[in-house]
């Protein structure tokens, strides 16, 4: 059973701070200080929680510990994380990597019911801003095809839904592997990390879909 603390690690940018959960794959949110980025995370524990439900896992999250701060940079300013904690070197075993996958794939089915019951045109944002939903799923889609050859999972692009399947199917298996931390693949990313961006960019997308639909 993890520990009540809820472990987190600061991404630090010139201007923004991400605060991303250690032990839960996927739950990062922004501010402009450590302080706001630490209370956004919080914040969001309830939508998390749904995730974590759909996964099958308990999840009590307590007050946030800062294990570690990382560098960041235009991205994290940008408003996505970019930098790989040194905690993301350390080996994963095999319960580790089947909750982490179970998290993934539950972000994954999550985000593909939102785009199913929401319309088409979404709510703009205050300067006019936004992709509608299915640019929306677009993009998540092959962001995702591009994370995937950072652990050695290569797809040409996905035309049929098949052709998703296929590719999550194979992304699932790489990251329910132990592994001892280094990249699958050289120059690639950290199994761990790996889990952390994937599962990010679709509950980021997934809950700026239900914001932007109502």
């Amino acid at each position: 059973m993890l520990s009540r603390m809820t472990h987190v690690y600061l991404e630090i940018g010139p201007k923004k701070v991400f605060a991303c959960s250690v032990d839960w794959p996927g739950w990062c949110r922004i501010g402009r200080s450590e302080e706001e980025a630490l209370e956004a995370l919080m914040t969001y524990a309830p939508r998390y929680l749904l995730v974590a439900e759909r996964a099958g896992l308990l999840f009590e999250p307590a007050d946030p510990v800062v294990v570690e701060r990382a560098k960041g940079g235009t991205t994290t300013d940008f408003g996505a994380i970019e930098a790989i904690p040194s905690l993301d070197a350390e080996a994963v075993g095999e319960a580790e990597a089947a909750r982490a996958v179970a998290l993934v794939r539950a972000a994954w089915e999550l985000l593909g019911e939102a785009a199913a019951t929401s319309p088409e045109e979404l709510r703009k944002g205050p300067r006019g801003g936004g992709r509608d939903r299915d640019k929306m799923v677009a993009h998540v889609v092959e962001a995702e095809r591009a994370y995937a050859r950072k652990i050695g999972v290569r797809h040409k692009p996905l035309r049929e839904p098949e052709d998703l399947a296929a590719m999550r199917a194979d992304l699932a298996e790489v990251l329910s592997q132990p592994s001892d931390g280094r990249p699958p693949v050289p120059g690639g990313w950290p199994v761990r990390y790996a889990t952390r961006r994937i599962a990010w960019h679709v509950l980021d997308h997934l809950w700026e879909m239900e914001d932007r639909r109502t």
